[in-house]
């Protein structure tokens, strides 16, 4: 059915201010075109994915249903997207789920939703249902990196490491993209490292960050964190003057944060076994904040803190005391103590060449710019360490340090003091309880459901004469490489 003129004209209003960033004023011409004509999955579809941008996540949920309802020609899309909404924003797997078979039904070639759904069964423990989406993509795309990739983690947490570097070895050389082909490598060099191949590992694995790299949106940029560390220091050197108190039975964050790899999805885990204690996840709640204050670090007005206060706990999943456990917010300590002054910081640490070891073999993405290359990350992890003493020195016992070496060699001792800096008392779930029913979205999902283990205590050892240029630039800083 052809637009009548008005709409039209809206219409190329929607989408010039989509395509120029302006996402409220693209809402608002998707929305005036709609009010004139309902009947337009395509303005739904384009409403809904500014509404998620600008993270009004029901509203994005609501549009993309009536897309569908409408007749969205490419249902299998929308679903996805609705299912990515419930996943990563509500904390809804089992709806997402829902939508993914949904989009399945629609079009059951669909290879993102099958590894969508593959992830989303990983996150909540479902080894053989994992295996099924991923077997599933592979009847379809048989030499699909990703799939490939993450049967493998399976297998390697099943303990069948020697079957997946075989399989994954023999799938190498069929790589159909440069995407693919560091899919695999990481898988790789995580098999063999757990095989016990320290040598090929490290180079499976050099080889995947070199590809990640190279094809890497954005590089890590040692002058520009330099800057940002230098203003965050000087835009918050004391604390914060106290806040309204809050009203009883309100929600209380939790915030988990270090370097990655260092711990905290295993403290979140431990500590989310608490009566009184629910576990949020990787929010993204204070980056979006921060990503909205322009420039940042900012001086913040009285109600300006108010309403980013009331931002944030609008975004915060569960009840009682909520856990956030996004690592970086380490660096936004200053920000999240102006908002809530009376929050409590969990700071998780491990040994350096653990942290970066661990770091360097895993395939981040675009978030860890860092990731890819190991001077780089021992830049990252020096200002880091900066950055944490002058946020110990400002806000002293806020940030209590939880240590991990000392909660893996005796769990008892260190989670008793973490429950006891928070005014809360002992809990036998905390250390008894089974897996936890709850999601795991993170890249260590099946190390964190086993029981406290020891294995990664370490692990550097074995790539001592790998580790040998980030040991130097270490040392070179006075970092005790052996004690973290």
């Amino acid at each position: 059915m052809p637009h009548a003129p008005q709409t039209t004209a809206l219409l190329q209003t929607a989408a010039e201010r989509l395509r120029g960033g302006d996402l409220p004023g693209a809402i608002a011409a998707f929305e005036a075109v709609l009010a004139i004509d309902s009947r337009q999955p395509d303005a739904w579809f384009n409403l809904a994915w500014a509404q998620r941008a600008t993270r009004q996540f029901d509203a994005a949920l609501e549009s993309y249903a009536q897309g569908l309802a409408q007749g969205e020609p490419h249902p299998e899309q929308a679903h996805l997207n609705r299912a990515a909404i419930l996943s990563d924003h509500l904390f809804r797997p089992e709806a997402a789920i829902v939508e993914l078979e949904h989009a399945l039904q629609a079009n059951p070639d669909f290879l993102p939703a099958w590894l969508n759904l593959g992830n989303l069964h990983e996150d909540l423990g479902d080894r053989g249902a994992a295996r099924r989406a991923y077997s599933a993509v592979l009847a379809r795309a048989p030499d699909n990196g990703r799939a490939h990739a993450r049967l493998a983690a399976i297998d390697v947490a099943d303990g069948a490491a020697g079957a997946a570097v075989a399989r994954l070895k023999t799938v190498l050389p069929r790589a159909a993209s440069v995407e693919d082909r560091a899919d695999l490598l990481f898988a790789l060099g995580n098999a063999l490292d757990a095989a016990g191949d320290s040598g090929d590992a490290f180079q499976a694995i050099e080889a995947a960050n070199w590809i990640a790299r190279s094809i890497a949106p954005s590089v890590y940029d040692p002058a520009a964190h330099t800057r940002l560390v230098d203003a965050l220091i000087a835009a918050y050197p004391a604390p914060a003057p106290p806040s309204p108190a809050t009203p009883a039975g309100a929600k209380t964050p939790l915030f988990i944060c270090g370097m990655f790899r260092s711990g905290s999805t295993l403290v979140e885990k431990i500590l989310g076994q608490h009566e009184a204690i629910t576990p949020g996840g990787e929010l993204e709640a204070i980056p979006a904040i921060v990503q909205s204050l322009t420039p940042y670090p900012v001086a913040l007005t009285a109600g300006e803190i108010a309403a980013l206060r009331a931002r944030y706990l609008a975004e915060l999943p569960g009840t009682g005391i909520v856990t956030d456990k996004r690592c970086d917010n380490f660096l936004h300590i200053g920000l999240i103590k102006t908002l809530f002054p009376e929050a409590r910081i969990l700071h998780t640490r491990r040994n350096v060449l653990d942290t970066l070891l661990s770091t360097y073999f895993l395939q981040f993405g675009d978030g860890v710019t860092y990731g890819t290359d190991l001077r780089d990350a021992v830049h990252f992890y020096l200002l880091y360490r900066r950055l944490m003493a002058h946020w110990e020195r400002v806000y002293g016992d806020d940030i209590v340090t939880v240590d991990y070496d000392a909660l893996v060699t005796d769990p008892q001792a260190s989670v008793s003091g973490m429950l006891a800096s928070l005014g809360l008392g002992w809990d036998d779930a905390c250390l008894s309880a089974p897996d936890s029913p709850l999601a795991v979205r993170t890249a260590s999902a099946w190390q964190v459901r086993r029981p406290i283990h020891r294995e990664s205590l370490h692990r550097w050892h074995r790539y001592r004469v790998q580790l040998g240029g980030a040991i130097a630039l270490l040392e070179q800083q006075g970092v005790d490489v052996g004690g973290g």
